[in-house]
């Protein structure tokens, strides 16, 4: 049976060459899938214009740089660091008796002395004022279920209000005060407290910096100060991020002189970044050489030597990486400028000098080469992003209209500055069509005062916050100007009712937002607010237009690079119907068969052998027969030659 089973015997070596070319792939995904994990993080610009803020005195700051910072030395002094305000109540005998209930409303401004004073002994102002910065006053619910101190602690906790409340025991025969900090720091962001409800919680919580004041002030709110260049500037955190472009500050104490600041480019985490491509492209050559490559050592060829997928895989990325990247508006297009080379073993190798001088002639250029970027010529047009769909190139920008902001504004100055409640206090107010009603708090105000209660009203409406709405409030004339924060079609202010509309705003004028209009590469895009977003080849490419002039605006240039591109491939590679997984669907189909040939042969040699031993049988039961016919012959033959 040994030569009637060489075809099996033949199938099993086939399917164990097939078993190793699965192994094989498994092997090739796996180096593919580590390529593409190493190639993600090189497919972004920022892994390539990485600049680094470096201070002299890491004592009084640190900083840091994203790459909008411009290289240069700066100078710099800290006379003043931001502080919150801190408040403290007068003492209770328990922290969980009941005090009282009612609405407390907390706001947040800036609180002026002017011609007044402060008490530090007492913590009070005398004379002072108090403007509301606009960002929304807060209000929270004090009853049965909070009404103790730790109630009211907890509650003011939850509600997230920009308010952290804690309870210091003081060691008197009153010790448990509550203690209210601003979360934010700087003038701007002191504490208004107004109570409506029961005269114990308002005898707690009341804190109006030009009357009544029934807590403590402990700390009180201040910007930092600092000087940049020489320049004086105020800031309401010790967190600055919009003082030098693309540089962020953190203070950490005042100076009693000048120390520098060294923003330079990172030079070292581009070599790195550089590095990191070479070594993935060399980690996934090596797999590929040893799966398909000839040993001539050995005289050994790999599991996968002369795989029409993998040759095509090396061609794909051969491509792409002797290639020039186009529309990268930048002096470097090749990947042979900045010292990256093919070897005769078809490995990369990296001239770190080449490297270093295109770094110091080219540096905003190298992350065209590597990374999907995109690129204006105006400063006042930017890059947003893109989709898939949007094609290499250089795309004209022409803008026929401008996005303008909603607004509404009042026929005349405000009646009254004078908010009396429940006569003129209540406005009914839609912002971008989404309505809520405000109550002012009723008082005198300045004209500007009341232009920032009316601010800090409306912004602070939860379901306006929640949406990302909100109004500034302006004076032109003396009349109110409410202009939303957002722009397009979609931008409106409207007044709608309320017994504080025609105090307000008498007979408003509303007028509505609209869109910017263009077109980008000579074909119509389309709008959203302030965004144009392309058609045509520039399908999905989106910019954003704060302003300037109607016309001709440069160019904007959108180009994919070879991290970029190669990622695309990796992703195409390993996609379920993907070049590998559809070779080794192939392939899992051809061991099927095989499997299916092999039963089949197996069957029929279970038949063959059946019918051997059918007919060994009976040659067996014959040749007995013939022995017996034998053994009676010669008996007979005995017999004969006994008779004579």
């Amino acid at each position: 049976m040994t030569l009637e089973r060489r075809p099996i015997t033949l199938l099993n070596t086939k399917e164990a060459s097939y078993q190793a070319q699965i192994s094989a792939y498994g092997l090739l995904k796996g180096a593919v899938g580590s390529f593409q994990s190493a190639l993600l993080g090189l497919s972004s610009a920022g892994s390539f214009q990485s600049l680094s803020a470096t201070p002299a005195d890491n004592s009084i700051v640190t900083a840091s740089a994203s790459s909008a910072a411009v290289a240069g030395s700066y100078t710099l002094e800290v006379s003043q660091l931001a502080k919150s305000q801190n408040l403290v109540a007068t003492g209770q005998a328990s922290t969980t008796a009941s005090i009282g209930n009612g609405t407390v409303t907390i706001d947040f401004g800036t609180i002026s002395i002017g011609s007044g004073s402060f008490d530090a002994v007492t913590g009070k102002y005398t004379g002072a004022s108090f403007t509301s910065n606009g960002n929304g006053a807060k209000t929270l619910t004090i009853d049965a279920s909070n009404n103790s101190l730790s109630g009211i602690r907890d509650a003011i906790n939850a509600a997230n209000i920009g308010v952290t409340a804690t309870i210091i025991n003081d060691g008197s025969t009153t010790p448990y005060r509550l203690s209210l900090s601003s979360n934010n720091m700087g003038q701007s962001n002191s504490l208004k407290i107004s109570v409506a409800g029961d005269a114990a919680l308002a005898n707690l919580l009341g804190q109006d910096p030009a009357g009544v004041q029934n807590m403590s002030e402990v700390a009180t709110a201040q910007n930092a100060s600092l000087k940049v260049n020489g320049v004086a500037i105020s800031k309401t955190s010790n967190t600055v991020t919009d003082v030098i472009p693309g540089v962020t500050l953190n203070l950490l104490k005042q100076t009693t002189s000048a120390t520098s600041l060294t923003v330079a480019r990172d030079s070292a985490s581009v070599q790195s970044s550089v590095g990191n491509f070479v070594q993935a492209y060399n980690d996934l050559n090596s797999t590929l050489k040893n799966l398909s490559g000839y040993d001539a050592a050995t005289q050994k060829g790999g599991i996968l030597q002369g795989d029409s997928t993998v040759l095509q895989l090396q061609s794909q990325i051969r491509s792409i990486l002797t290639r020039s990247i186009t529309n990268t508006s930048g002096s470097l297009t090749t990947l042979s400028q900045i010292g990256v080379s093919f070897q005769r073993d078809g490995s990369l190798a990296l001239d770190s000098t080449k490297l270093s001088s295109a770094i110091a002639s080219n540096f905003s250029d190298i992350a065209a080469l590597f990374a999907e970027t995109g690129r204006t010529t105006d400063s006042l047009v930017s890059f947003t992003s893109n989709t898939g769909s949007t094609k290499v190139g250089t795309y004209a920008v022409n803008i026929t209209r401008l996005a303008t902001q909603g607004s509404l504004t009042g026929s005349a100055a405000p009646v009254s500055t004078t908010i009396v409640a429940g006569v003129n206090d209540a406005l009914d107010i839609s912002l971008n069509g989404k309505a809520a009603s405000i109550v002012l708090a009723a008082g005198s105000y300045t004209a500007a005062a009341l232009a920032a209660e009316l601010q800090s009203k409306i912004n602070g409406v939860s379901d306006f916050a929640s949406n990302a709405l909100a109004v500034t409030v302006t004076q032109s004339g003396g009349a109110f100007t409410l202009t939303s924060t957002t722009y397009g079609a979609s931008s409106a202010v409207a007044a709608t009712g309320g017994n504080g509309l025609a105090n307000l705003l008498g007979t408003p004028t509303q007028v509505f937002g609209v869109d910017v209009e263009g077109t980008l590469g000579g074909q119509a895009a389309t709008a959203s607010g302030q965004s144009l977003i392309g058609t045509g080849d520039a399908e999905g490419l989106k910019i954003l237009v704060s302003g300037g002039a109607l016309g001709d605006r440069g160019n904007v240039s959108y180009s994919q690079g070879y991290a970029y591109n190669l990622n695309v491939l990796a992703t195409n590679l390993l996609s379920s119907d993907g070049a590998l997984n559809s070779r080794t669907t192939g392939i899992t189909s051809t061991i099927d068969e095989i499997g299916k040939q092999r039963t089949a042969l197996e069957r029929r040699m279970v038949a063959i052998e059946a019918r051997y031993r059918a007919q060994f049988t009976q040659l067996d039961t014959l040749l007995s027969s013939m022995n017996q016919t034998s053994t009676y012959l010669t008996q007979q033959l005995n017999a004969l030659q006994s008779l004579n």
